[in-house]
């Protein structure tokens, strides 16, 4: 079936399959009610079996009543009544007057919210298939609408949702919180549709969309409008009266679409996936999140890194005012009055804050502008900015909008006392992820609507570039390569590596004090030890310091010659290494959850994370088996080397036992010893037979079975030669085996062998088909085994999972 039908059927299936299986009704009759005590069983549900309306818990013993979409395994809020006064979990209800009023009551007797109709006869409510809550009266034969949820949005706009001068889009504080948040989506008195910023204690706004500094038409957008309307429809067009339009990055389907401003600040549009049953984004305002105003709060900066997302750290000398709340911003460790005469500067390179200037002076020293601050009694810091030509000076009143990155050529100057100014230029580690607050997909890149005429072209040329750029780096890596292999690494040669690889070369001493004199330790091996860091420019890092013995030169340049080329958002990142005299040192991203060995005792580690990892570790060795312009072997695939983010996603790390060899030989026999960790090892180590990809796909068998199981393939046994056996994994292997044929039903077994810290909380189908997909790559014969991209299809077609055992 053309994929482009599949994409049309499938929403119509699915209609089709929860239409049949509904027993609920889509209207509340006047004089009945929803009540809080029910809340699993009152519920409206469109016809359409799309959206539902009842009662939510939201938070402990409390409860709002919203309207959401039911189509993913969490509920996606689109509207709330009470965001901000939920009611108490006891006798509260939602009643349809015989009067024609629809109110909500707190333990039945506080009218928290109505509509505030009244006098009405015929009244009924209404969840419509667009997922629109309205309130009608019938007469005559004909229908009014006397109040709808569509003309009181809360953060959400659906398709055909019309957004109006008298409509606002407000984020909630959090992904948890859906109180009234920071944020608001709205048109302003120029006609043009606006985002703005509102601190906590609502002294502090600012307008941040369209871009301030640049002129409306500069934008795209025009003010030469009589009206305030926009429109999203369902196949993923936006337009607006200001001249702001949009498309979906899939748009011309039609699919189930949402435009929600997240607690972050970013207005995202997203499509939901009806093969992953997950929300996709499709559109967003803001690639880089440190440009949205107010998301790391006063006196803080906000620093973008790829891998990370936005991070928020405090100024020198400054500490978080809410440990709960990032948006509260820092305050000064210690408190002091300005002065002109007792107060001096301390820099921070690289930096800007945006906003709240108190003047603009052109062409002065830093002397000059020092004295500009001084003499300004409300003067927090100053801009100081090479324009091209001359400095600039910008006093700055308030410090807010902060934002590092190392392509910035102005610096900012922040006024403290001059007796605490050794106390100040401390480096400040203390580093915090934003948090993305959500909990979905986000692509890997922003989209915008180019020239209709110039989109080909575009295209064309990006594509001859980076196919260039990609061989020129894979050409001077494997000359040095080849010098390597033979001992002889040339300097210039190294140098030329490094810079195709984008990689630093970090001196001990620089490595050293990003550690603190290596003091916390966050891992160790045979092999090395790491340590966590934070590097002069402020990203975490993970040093990981080799033991000379175990490791050499060559060795050592290999593996950063082989992660340095690999880009994947599933492999960990390599930023740069140290080889000065006997030491040997990498520097890696941090993964803030460490390994998945020391996370599989955790109840954070639910199903869908379990899931995800496996999936995610699947197509990370599938791009190194099959993507990458050469045939790169892991050789060490464990829970110890996937390591996991701040939200749980896998990353496959330590390259030091990889190999690299030409696609084209189909199996190699150069490994000069066993390669890998006990319990994990393919039989053809222990057989010296011939070594290919399959090695990893044994091995990553293993780890899925252990993801399931909680059990570790521990306890392998030593042959005389000093080979190991596969005894350990194969008993669990044979273990899973059995449960499969002895037990009664499927069920059974499933919940036999599923690790008992899920509580029996994972979906059977999706367990089932990770099971069999494990077992079959756990193969003894390698020609039995899949490919990992094999692996990568049967687990991202999950929903029809016999069309890959038994086709």
């Amino acid at each position: 079936m053309d994929f482009h039908i599949q994409l049309l059927v499938l929403p119509l299936l699915f209609h089709t399959l929860l239409i049949s299986s509904s027993t609920t009704t889509d209207i509340l009759s006047q004089g009945s009610s929803l009540s809080v005590k029910r809340a699993t069983t009152d519920v409206l549900v469109s016809r359409n079996s799309i959206f539902s309306a009842g009662f939510i818990l939201v938070g402990e013993n409390a409860f709002s009543f919203a309207v959401w979409f039911r189509i993913s395994s969490d509920p996606t809020i689109i509207w709330m009544a009470n965001r901000d006064q939920p009611v108490n979990g006891r006798d509260s209800k939602l009643s349809l007057t015989k009067t024609g009023n629809l109110v909500l009551l707190d333990a039945g007797r506080v009218v928290l919210w109505s509509t505030g109709t009244s006098n009405m006869s015929a009244v009924k409510l209404q969840l419509e298939d667009t997922g629109n809550l309205v309130l009608r009266t019938s007469e005559l034969g004909k229908s009014f609408t006397l109040w709808e949820s569509f003309e009181s949005p809360t953060d959400t706009l659906l398709p055909q949702q019309k957004l109006t001068m008298d409509t606002n889009l407000v984020s909630s504080k959090s992904q948890t919180n859906y109180s009234t948040g920071y944020y608001k989506l709205f048109w302003n008195d120029d006609n043009i549709l606006s985002l703005l910023f509102q601190g906590p204690d609502r002294q502090i706004s600012s307008v941040y969309w369209p871009i301030p500094w640049l002129e409306t038409f500069k934008s795209g957008r025009s003010s030469y409008n009589n009206s305030k309307t926009a429109l999203l429809n369902l196949t993923g067009v936006f337009l607006s009266s200001d001249g702001l339009s949009f498309l979906a990055t899939d748009y011309g389907v039609e699919l189930y679409r949402r435009l929600t401003l997240d607690p972050d600040g970013n207005l995202r549009l997203y499509s939901f996936d009806m093969k992953s049953r997950m929300w996709v984004v499709t559109w967003q305002a803001f690639p880089q999140p440190c440009n949205i105003h107010g998301i790391c709060g006063p006196n803080s900066f906000c620093t973008y890194d790829r891998n990370f997302g936005g991070r928020c750290s405090c100024l020198q000398g400054f500490k978080m005012r809410n440990y709960q709340d990032w948006f509260y911003g820092c305050e000064p460790e210690v408190k002091w009055n300005n002065s002109n005469e007792t107060d001096g500067f301390v820099r921070v390179a690289n930096a800007e804050f945006y906003g709240y200037d108190r003047g603009y002076f052109r062409n002065q020293t830093l002397n000059q502008c020092e004295e500009v601050c001084l003499s300004i009694q409300v003067c927090k810091g100053f801009q100081f900015k090479f324009d091209g030509s001359v400095y600039n000076c910008f006093p700055k009143s308030q410090l807010l909008n902060g934002h590092r990155e190392s392509s910035f050529s102005g610096d900012v100057y922040i006024r403290v006392p001059k007796v605490k100014l050794s106390f100040y230029e401390k480096p400040n580690v203390k580093e915090t992820e934003l948090g993305c607050h959500l909990e979905s997909v986000m692509l890997t890149r922003a989209y915008k609507n180019p020239p209709e005429n110039a989109t080909l072209k575009v295209l064309v040329w990006v594509s001859v570039g980076l196919a260039a750029v990609e061989f020129v780096c894979v050409t001077i890596v494997q000359c040095f390569l080849n010098l390597s292999r033979n001992g002889k690494v040339d300097k210039k040669a190294q140098g030329y590596m490094l810079a195709a690889t984008s990689f630093q070369e970090f001196t001990f001493a620089e490595l050293r004090k990003a550690t603190w004199g290596f003091r916390e330790e966050i891992g160790s091996g045979a092999g090395a030890v790491v340590y966590k860091g934070v590097l002069s420019d402020g990203r975490v890092a993970a040093i990981k310091r080799l033991r000379e013995a175990n490791q050499g030169n060559v060795e050592f340049l290999a593996e950063v010659s082989t992660i340095g080329r690999l880009n994947h958002m599933h492999l960990i990142e390599t930023w740069g290494y140290c080889a000065e005299g006997k030491h040997r040192l990498l520097v890696y991203e941090y993964m803030e959850h460490g390994s998945l060995a020391d996370n599989l005792s955790s109840k954070a580690l639910d199903w869908e994370k379990r899931f995800a990892i496996a999936m995610g570790t699947s197509k990370g060795l599938a791009y190194l088996h099959e993507e990458c312009l050469e045939w790169v072997l892991h050789c060490d695939v464990k829970p110890q080397n996937i390591l996991l983010d701040s939200n749980y996603n896998p990353k496959v790390a330590d390259f030091g036992l990889s190999k690299i060899q030409n696609r084209g030989e189909a199996h190699n026999s150069s490994f000069s010893r066993i390669r890998g960790t006990r319990g994990y090892m393919a039989p053809e180590w222990v057989y010296n037979l011939p070594i290919t990809s399959k090695v990893d796909v044994y091995s990553y068998g293993i780890v899925a079975l252990e993801l399931i199981t909680g059990r570790k393939p521990t306890g392998a046994q030593i042959v005389s030669d000093g080979r190991e056996t596969t005894e350990n994994a194969g008993r669990l292997v044979t273990w899973v085996k059995e449960k499969m044929n002895g037990a009664s039903t499927t069920e059974a077994w499933i919940e036999e062998i599923a690790d008992p810290i899920m509580e029996g909380n994972f979906e059977r189908a999706k367990m089932k088909l990770l099971v069999k997909v494990a077992l079959q790559c756990a193969e003894e014969v390698k020609e039995a085994r899949p490919t990992m991209r094999k692996v990568v299809e049967m687990l991202e077609c999950h929903e029809d999972e016999h069309a890959f055992f038994f086709n």
